[in-house]
Formats: structure tokens, C-alpha cells, sequence
């Protein structure tokens, strides 16, 4: 092993590309995040490797976190949802588009393997959100679950945190929203489906590729789009207002938005929204390792497409512009959109979940009267 000092030298596309990818994993690289001031790199020295030098494959390691708070706000104006609730940080998915694997450099984590096996879980989030929702200044507003990362990826199946907090906005009647790409939200359509009922939830599943070769490279440890697709049938079946997200958009990649599109509607999603690429801080070089692993021969186009669409830059964060591009290509994408969903008959009638029907969650140990 090596020591390198990025003390004067900040530049973290320098780190190698792997010479392998890791089966069920986004990238095969603990990539140093941007607060390191050294970091590690693998070297050939000559000699052949042994099969007991062999790293063994990584397996998830779960993190308890006892949070101080749950609900979390924005107001940026390109985001739909004024307050979100999150879970987990990391997501076993392992996504190499995910525009949140820079948060884990927050907490001395490689937003590469480290986001992918590493899951911090937060114990006591269905009793914070209780507590939060409790309070006398609380004006209730849609809640989005998992706006990070995916509060169904595959620990929620021991874990449970997020039944815990949808079982808290049951009890409430509190509006909630979520994005997946999980099956795992079947599991909760005791809860939902009379949600939904109510007008009190929306569920979208995103569907980047029906190209199951390259999901699997994308997002190895999601969902089959197949399966997804019968998700949305599943939901739409069960009265759950659903939709399709087709986020990220990738040129030369996931060319099908369309097919995508058609497929969706058929299973039952009426609502449809797209975002192109977004490669912030360390996303940028693990997205160029993981093109340069699997794609060898497009990687410069891609990567000079998405470059046209944040003026010159990897990635570019103007509220006006990050999350669907800007130039020619961005402009033929939301016209190829718009058109689609158009003639599909997409987003003709938005459903306005209500807030109307919300209670407060009684104090610790009082129980209710009726």
C-alpha cells in the first residue's frame, strides 16, 4: 500500500480505476471523500497476488445512530416537498448516480464502497417523528420518505424504521409521499392502501432502463425493472395513487424513456416526472471510474454530453438548472418528455394529498379516549 498527500492537492479524479467490478456492488473502490488529507491507493509491486491476500467480498455493516431530530426542511425552489424524513444514510442499492453518496464524506466515509456497505440507521426515528409531529407549532405539509436515500432498500426487511414511521403517520393521518425502487413497500399496504384511500399518500417507483443488463449495472442490488413494473401494477391495483420516476437520465445510456414511459402507464402510474444526471462532488469521478469499467468505448461521449448540459462542468448547482439540464440536448430531452407523457395521458390531473384530516399524536402515556 501507498500513502498519498492531498494536503495541496485536492483533485480526487486521480485515484485508479478499478481493474474489477465487485458483483452486487456500484463501484468497487473506498474512494477517499473530500475532507481526507491522504488516502490510500492499491499498487502493482511485481509480484503475483495470493489467493489468502485475496480481499474477501464486502458485506453490508449496519450503524446505529440515536438521532437528535428527524424531520428535516428545504426551501429550494426546485424541490416539490418542503420537509423530508430519512432513515437511513447510505443505501445498499449502490447506485453510482447517487447524488447522495457525498454525505457519508460527513462522516469520515468513503462515498464509494463505504456508502454502499456501510448503513447508518437511526434506532429511534418512528419515536422522533412522533415527538416532532407532538409539538404545538407543528402545521402538517407532505412529508417525503426517503428523499436521500431509499427508505425500502434491503435492511428495511429486518430493520423495519421505515414501517416504523409510516405506522406513526397512519395513527396521525399525516400526509406522506415516497420515491423507491424497491418491492419492499408491498410489505406496508396494510397501512398505505387505507392511506391512500384517504388521499394521504403517493407512491413513485423509479424506473431508469427496462434494459435489465444495464439496471443491474446501474443500480445492482434494486430491483429488476420487471419487477418494478409489477410493483406499480401491485399499487395501482390496491387504490395507491402511483407514479414513475425516470431519474437520473444518462446520454448514450438509458436511451428508452418512451418504452419506459409506455410500460409505466400500462401498469398503472399516471403521474411521470424525468431528471438528468446530477454528479456533485465525489459522484463526478466514481461515475467516470464506473463509465470507464463498463463502457470503456462511449465514456467520452457520455461525459462530454453531460458536460454540454452544465456548461462545460461535470456537474453544475443552479437551482435553474440542475435538475433538468440546460443546452440542446436537455432541451430535445424535456421535449422527448413532454411529448410522451402528453400523448400518454401523464400528469393530467395532480392529485393534492390533504392535511385536513391530521391529528396530533397524543402525549407518552396517554392514551385516547374513543
Amino acid at each position: 500500500m501507498d500513502s498519498i498527500d492531498r494536503s495541496t492537492d485536492s483533485r480526487v479524479d486521480e485515484v485508479r480505476v478499478p481493474l474489477a467490478a465487485l458483483k452486487g456492488r456500484g463501484t468497487a473502490n473506498a474512494f477517499p471523500h473530500r475532507f481526507e488529507r491522504a488516502a490510500r491507493e492499491a499498487f502493482d509491486d511485481g509480484w503475483p497476488a495470493a489467493e489468502e491476500d485475496a480481499a474477501p467480498a464486502p458485506r453490508t455493516e449496519v450503524i446505529w445512530e440515536t438521532a437528535r431530530s428527524i424531520i428535516t426542511t428545504n426551501d429550494s425552489p426546485d424541490i416539490y416537498f418542503g420537509q423530508s424524513v430519512n432513515p437511513y444514510r447510505g443505501c445498499e442499492h449502490g447506485c453510482i448516480y447517487c447524488y447522495a453518496r457525498p454525505t457519508h464524506g460527513y462522516l469520515n466515509l468513503s462515498p464509494g464502497l463505504d456508502f454502499e456497505t456501510k448503513i447508518i440507521a437511526k434506532r429511534n426515528a418512528a419515536d422522533l417523528l412522533r415527538a416532532e409531529l407532538g409539538r404545538r407549532s407543528y402545521r402538517p405539509e407532505l412529508i417525503a420518505l426517503g428523499s436521500a436515500t431509499d427508505c425500502y432498500q434491503p435492511v428495511e426487511r429486518e430493520l423495519r424504521l421505515t414501517r416504523g414511521l409510516i405506522e406513526v403517520l397512519h395513527g396521525t393521518n399525516h400526509p406522506f409521499g415516497l420515491v423507491t425502487k424497491s418491492a419492499g413497500v408491498e410489505r406496508d399496504l396494510d397501512l398505505i392502501a387505507p392511506m391512500a384511500r384517504q388521499g394521504l399518500v403517493t407512491v413513485f417507483v423509479t424506473i431508469t432502463t427496462l434494459d435489465a443488463d444495464l439496471a443491474r449495472k446501474l443500480e445492482p442490488r434494486a430491483a429488476a425493472p420487471h419487477r418494478r413494473l409489477r410493483l406499480l401494477r401491485t399499487l395501482a391495483e390496491h387504490g395507491v395513487p402511483c407514479g414513475v420516476s425516470l431519474a437520473p437520465q444518462i446520454p448514450f445510456l438509458n436511451d428508452d424513456l418512451e418504452q419506459v414511459l409506455e410500460a409505466a402507464w400500462d401498469a398503472g402510474a399516471r403521474e411521470a416526472f424525468y431528471q438528468v444526471l446530477r454528479l456533485p462532488w465525489e459522484v463526478a469521478p466514481l461515475f467516470r471510474q464506473w463509465l470507464a469499467m463498463h463502457f470503456p468505448q462511449r465514456a467520452e461521449r457520455v461525459m462530454h454530453r453531460i458536460q454540454d448540459m452544465r456548461g462545460g462542468k461535470d456537474y453544475d448547482s443552479d437551482f435553474a438548472t440542475r435538475m433538468k439540464g440546460a443546452g440542446t440536448w436537455a432541451q430535445l430531452l424535456r421535449q422527448r418528455f413532454g411529448r410522451a407523457a402528453k400523448r400518454l395521458g401523464f400528469n393530467a390531473r395532480r392529485q393534492d394529498l390533504r392535511t385536513d384530516l391530521f391529528r396530533p399524536p397524543a402525549p407518552p402515556g396517554q392514551g385516547s379516549l374513543f
